[in-house]
């Protein structure tokens, strides 16, 4: 790199991804860079499909890094407050359990979670553990309807987001491109690399050769310049995540007669599970299945029943589904940001959320100094970006599994197929390690709360956690305080907070 901060930064791909990545260095490095955004189309095209998101619930540090207030975005994007998300059937028929961002309260040195198999109040462990469950049964939003807290103060409960990415990938160009960000609407044709193996340049299909100190591969599961051009082999996950394709639609509804649920709701099907995000004026949602089990027509078929009368006639998306990681996110001088560099199965709705989490370590690592593209800083950033990054994706796929190995749903081949695969190494150590030692957790995705694993046997059933044996020799008057105070803040919060439609039509009007 000839200049102070990765001087010339090059992005290839538009969509979120891209548009994510040119807003966040702006945002970081101000003047010292200079970004341009090659992508094909106009500056919302995005990559892979893009139709609707959900993130985890640190997304908002995103936007607190642009300085973009929720009612500065919000509105354009069609987006709506996630508190948690459902699983519908996973366990049994017409059952269902919450996964919410908020952390659980602790009595005598335990999560409320690992309280619940021994004294929990009710047979609802969500509803007793957290206030989140509550508020999402009810309807409601995070905020009362004289606005967000103020900085600094905490809201109802923590949050995500669900977007239109389209969208979003257009309020985000706007951001980037009054920041001074160049956008070349073309094609890349070409990818010349330099003596070293790196990237010289890239060619448009309008014949310019657009240099740069750093190239970012925002092309998707193309990868056009981490995997094609630069050979970095693809690391399959489809072993242990078996969902190779996804049909979605994106439904027109009466958002005020269905009113806006506070959270992704994921329900298991015969060969995989939907999805339903919920935006300020329509549904989004999908089917994530194996081809083994199911035909597109079939999995277009049950999407349709699932979303209801309100989808007929709408157009569906059939997209194959690669999940996986590259062998290297950053070669060279070119760094893989979004699927480029990796993607899971959407069931905790990682997407969007690790776009933010890549680019925090990106800017972590880019060489600080001139002169530093082939010195030691480059190297240092690559020794460090790489296995982050495949931590982050390993975590998620280990998580993803456990959702099918935990299911009690035995009713087709599928799920008894899934439920019968062997385990990622760490995953299978950490379920040994459970069954002697049930407190603790293994490393888990960034934005997931640490008590998720939990969380998710308790709620799936098939390997439902027993309770520490230290519990057997504690007070348990603390964690029935604990579990109370639990229920009465619900209850008011329930009674105080507004519906999450009207809310969202608030900072809408």
């Amino acid at each position: 790199m000839s200049a102070k901060h990765a001087e010339r930064i090059v992005i290839v791909g538009g969509g979120v991804a891209g548009w994510m990545t040119a807003s966040y260095l702006k945002a970081v490095r101000g003047e010292s860079v200079e970004v341009t955004l090659v992508a094909g189309g106009t500056a919302d095209g995005h990559e892979d499909g893009e139709g609707d998101e959900a993130s985890l619930g640190d997304l908002g540090e995103f936007f607190d890094t642009l300085q973009l207030a929720e009612d500065d975005w919000m509105p354009a994007c069609d987006a709506t407050y996630k508190l948690a998300v459902r699983f519908q059937d996973f366990s049994r028929p017409r059952h269902h359990f919450y996964l919410p961002f908020e952390q659980t309260r602790e009595a005598g040195g335990f999560p409320l979670t690992e309280w619940w198999p021994r004294i929990g109040p009710s047979g609802r462990f969500d509803r007793d553990c957290f206030v989140a469950a509550w508020l999402c049964d009810a309807g409601r939003g995070p905020h009362p309807l004289t606005g967000p807290p103020p900085t600094g103060t905490m809201p109802a409960a923590p949050y995500g987001y669900h977007v239109d990415a389209a969208a979003l990938a257009r309020r985000l160009s706007r951001y980037a491109l009054e920041r001074g960000v160049r956008h070349l609407a073309d094609d890349v044709v070409d990818v010349a690399l330099d003596e070293r193996g790196g990237i010289a340049h890239v060619r448009t299909a309008g014949r310019e050769a657009v240099t740069g100190d750093l190239f970012v591969d925002c092309t998707g599961t193309r990868a056009l310049l981490l995997g094609q051009a630069l050979r970095v082999p693809f690391v399959s996950y489809q072993d242990t995540l078996p969902g190779d394709s996804v049909v979605t639609l994106r439904v027109p509804a009466d958002m005020k007669a269905h009113g806006i649920a506070p959270y992704t709701a994921v329900t298991a099907q015969a060969a995989g599970w939907t999805w339903s995000i919920p935006l300020a004026g329509r549904i989004g949602t999908g089917y994530v299945y194996a081809r083994a089990y199911c035909t597109p027509q079939e999995a277009e078929h049950t999407l349709r029943e699932a979303a209801g009368p309100e989808a007929a006639g709408v157009p569906a998306t059939h997209t194959p589904l690669a999940c996986g990681r590259s062998l290297q996110a950053w070669k060279h001088n070119c760094v893989a940001v979004g699927a480029a560099a990796g993607r899971v199965e959407p069931l905790e709705a990682t997407g969007i959320s690790f776009v933010h989490h890549a680019l925090e370590r990106l800017v972590r690592h880019l060489p600080a100094t001139r002169g530093d593209a082939s010195g030691d800083a480059m190297a240092a950033g690559r020794d460090d970006y790489n296995p982050a990054t495949a931590r982050e994706l390993d975590a998620a796929r280990d998580f993803l599994t456990l959702h099918y190995l935990g299911a009690a749903r035995g009713h087709t081949q599928f799920w008894r197929d899934a439920q019968t695969c062997e385990p990622p190494r760490a995953l299978a150590a950490h379920l040994a390690h459970r069954r002697e030692h049930p407190a603790g957790a293994p490393p888990h995705p960034a934005g997931l709360p640490r008590h998720a694993y939990t969380s998710i046997l308790l709620g799936t059933g098939a390997l439902a956690p027993h309770p520490p044996a230290a519990l057997a020799l504690a007070d348990e008057r603390p964690a029935r305080r604990e579990f109370a105070a639990v229920k009465e803040r619900a209850r008011a919060l329930v009674r105080a907070l507004p519906t999450q439609y009207d809310y969202v039509s608030r900072i809408s009007a």
